[in-house]
Order: C-alpha cells, then structure tokens, then sequence
C-alpha cells in the first residue's frame, strides 16, 4: 500500500467518525456555552500580552536611557519599530497558512483539531516570555511573534464556528456576549497581575522584572486551562462534501478558489470585504501600538498605563452590549459607520494631545468603540453570507483579510516612525486607514444592504 493511500484510508476512517452530511444544531446553549469560553480564555493575550503589560515591559527592557536602539540578530533598529514589525509579521504568517487550514478543516473535520493547535502554540510562546530579559532579546521577539500566531491562528477557526452555532437573527448577541466575555476574563486576570506588579513587596518578591515575568506565566496556564471547556463543548463538525480521489491539500485550494469566484458576483460582501479592511488596519494598529504610544511619546507612567488599560476593557463591555443593541434598532452598517465616525475622531484628538488627561479622554472613547466596533464586523460578514456549508472557508477570506491588515497597518505604523522619527506622524496614516474604509461603509449604505437585516 502507497503512503497515498494509506493516509486516504486514514482520512476516511476519521472522517467516519464526525458528523457528516448533518447541520449542527443551531441555538445549542452548551455549544454556545463553550464557544463563547473561548473569547475568555484567549482574550487574556489580547489584553496583558499585547496590550498592558508585555508592551510597558518591553520598553523598559529594551531602552537604555534616551536610547531606544536595539540590536536583533546584529541588526540595529528602533525598539518600538521592531515591536510593530513583529506584530506584521505574525499576522503575514497566519494570513499565508489560515486559507490552506480552513480549507482542509472543511474537508477533513480538523477545525477544532488546528484550533487547539494554534492555542497551545500561543500559550507555550506566552510562557517562554518568562526568561525574556535584556539579554534575550531575539528570544523575546521570538515567542512574542510565535504567541502573536496562535492567538490569530486560533481565531481563524473560532470565528467560522458562529454562522454554525447560531441563527442569524441570533448572531448579535452570541458574538457581543463572546467580546464581553473577552473582556471580563482578561480583566479579572490583569487585576490579579496587576497587583503583583504594583505591589511585589506583599509577596516577597525583590526582582523588579519577575511580576511581569509572572503575569506571561499566568497567561499560559489561564489561555490554556480555560480553553478545555470551549474544546469539550465544541463538535468536530464537517458537511463531509469533498470528493472521492480529490487531494486535500489541492482540494483546499480549489474550495477557497470557488469561494473567491462566489465573491465576484456579491458585490455588497465584495465592498464590504474591502472597507473592512481599511477598518481593521486602523483598528488593530491602535489596539496594538496604543500602549508603546502612551509610554514612549506621552511618557505615561507604567502603572497608569496598566490601570487606564484596565478602565478601557470595563468599557469595552458596556460599549460592545450598546452597539449589540443599536445595530437591533438601526441596522447592522449604520451602527457599524457611526463606530468608525468616533475612531476618526479619536485618531484626531490623539495627534494633538500632549498630556495625561488628554490621554485619558481619548482611552475612554477608545473604550466604548472597540469592542462595539470589533463584534459588528465579525457579526455583520455572518450575516452577509450566502447559502452555504463552506463557512470556514468564507470565514477564511474575512480572518486573511484581517490579518493582511494588520500586517500593513503596523507595518506602515513603524516605517513612518523610521523615517520621521516620530510615533505621532504615524496617526496621520491611521486616520487615512479609517477615513477610506468609512467611503466604503457609506457607499454600501447607499446601495442599501442586500440583506434586510443589515440596515433599516
């Protein structure tokens, strides 16, 4: 028996034993249970890794003085510059792979199996952080990079199970209450952090460095711990459509092929695919380099920082529930244009804004579009989808999308900073981002949403 065969036989038997030609239920409370526990477990890294305390710990670490040049592998660079470069490149390598994945989760019922792939990954990754120090640079970057991939990677497969779980006048809700979800996990965790950061002496601790090093400790056991339940409660779910003799590897590519055709003829998915990216390089940009920006540029003090960084994802929660709501009374775009109309706004305060207070302001309105403005996108795509059993396929598509966007929003973001020596000059570019992607939002309201449900 050829090695070609044998791993057909195996793929078959596996497949034996998923659902196959089968819907899974819709509404399920234990499955959407466990969907949403993962918004939980893995928001952690959003918000200590990314956000709070890895970004104030790596400028420390990584400063000498006034000097903010590091060396990578020989290589001299600005410290904030390779922080972003490193952001762009995570997301580059999860855009490359996640198509072929999704693609082969369709075919193979793998979805969950790649899902926990990509969150031990990111785990470990957030855990190895522990032994980042000065010294260790290139290891730092490193497992920050690597944990940057599981934690988009993992979201690849995470959101293509929404349209399967839930009915789309249900949708809304179940992806708000996810971010909400996000947002009270990872907040109740950077409060725990956060006081064995301010306060070491209450446990004996006299390493100034070993607080944070402890709080990526606790990111890898709470990611990783929590997720368990998202696993038991999630099917391994497949509609087992592919072909007898159709390669998977080729097969993948050729279903992502005719989703990309589909594209062509849903112009409103089409517009919308691409104001969303515009969006998201704003978004994602502000969400990751806000934290260098404030500590770096405004010289706000670490545990501020941390603290209003804090304040940001207690209003994170009520801003995602008000535009659930708001999207219920005018529609799904029109809430989603007046998120980015304030995104606007902020980018522009934040360009003039030289001071703690201004700072602050700007945090809190940061606070009450972010997580209204992140569940829109992904519960407004779900809703524009055709007919179709492929959803992590077209799910791919909005997550590559993502990705790519990020990687040239921070991208852009530093190389703006290289060359003009300034992180402020690099807002400019943002407001560019979200100006052009609030065209494409209108232009789609103009048509008037080929879906009902989208807009009223």
């Amino acid at each position: 028996m050829s090695f070609k065969d044998g791993y057909t036989r195996w793929i078959e038997r596996r497949r034996k034993r998923v659902w196959r030609g089968e819907d899974v239920p819709k509404g399920d409370r234990k499955v959407i249970r466990g969907w949403v526990f993962y918004d939980w477990a893995n928001s952690v890294y959003q918000l200590t890794i990314a956000s709070a305390i890895f970004p104030v710990y790596y400028n420390q670490v990584t400063r000498n003085g006034n000097d903010f040049t590091v060396h990578f592998f020989g290589i001299p660079i600005v410290n904030t510059v390779l922080y972003s470069w490193s952001i762009a490149a995570a997301y580059l390598i999860v855009a490359l792979f996640s198509p072929l994945l999704s693609s082969i989760a369709d075919y193979t019922g793998w979805r969950k199996g790649f899902m926990k792939a990509f969150t031990w990954l990111g785990a470990m990754s957030c855990g190895a952080l522990f032994f980042f120090d000065k010294n260790h640079l290139e290891l730092g970057i490193i497992a920050f990079t690597l944990g940057t991939i599981g934690y988009g990677g993992s979201l690849v497969f995470y959101n293509s199970f929404l349209p399967v779980i839930a009915a789309p006048e249900d949708q809304d809700r179940v992806s708000a209450r996810g971010y909400v979800m996000g947002y009270l996990g990872s907040v109740i965790l950077l409060v725990l952090n956060l006081v064995v950061v301010l306060e070491p002496g209450w446990f004996g601790i006299t390493d100034p460095l070993l607080p944070a090093k402890l709080a990526f400790l606790s990111v890898f056991l709470w990611w990783i711990g929590f997720s368990q339940i998202t696993f038991v409660s999630l099917p391994m779910y497949t509609f087992g459509h592919r072909q007898k003799g159709l390669s998977v590897i080729f097969g993948g590519y050729r279903e992502l092929r005719t989703v990309f055709r589909q594209l062509q003829r849903l112009p409103d998915l089409r517009l919308y695919l691409i104001g969303f990216f515009f969006i998201t390089m704003g978004l994602l940009t502000v969400m990751f380099m806000a934290p260098t920006y404030g500590e770096k540029q405004l010289q706000v003090k670490a545990e501020i920082l941390i603290a209003t960084i804090l304040i940001i994802q207690l209003i994170g929660m009520l801003g995602a529930w008000f535009f659930a709501k708001l999207s219920g009374r005018i529609g799904n775009i029109k809430a989603f244009i007046l998120s980015i109309v304030i995104w606007v706004l902020i980018c522009i305060i934040a360009y003039f804004i030289r001071d703690l207070p201004g700072f602050l302001v700007v945090a809190v309105l940061v606070g009450l579009v972010m997580g209204g403005s992140q569940s829109l996108a992904r519960s407004t795509y779900s809703k524009m989808l055709p007919v179709t059993e492929d959803h992590t396929s077209f799910f791919s598509f909005y997550d590559v999308m993502e990705k790519l966007a990020t990687v040239a929003g921070t991208f852009v973001f530093g190389l703006l900073e290289a060359l003009t020596g300034s992180m402020r000059n690099s807002i400019l570019a943002i407001v560019l981002f979200f100006a052009v992607g609030l065209g494409f939002m209108l232009i789609l309201l103009r048509r008037g949403a080929a879906d009902a449900r989208l807009g009223r």
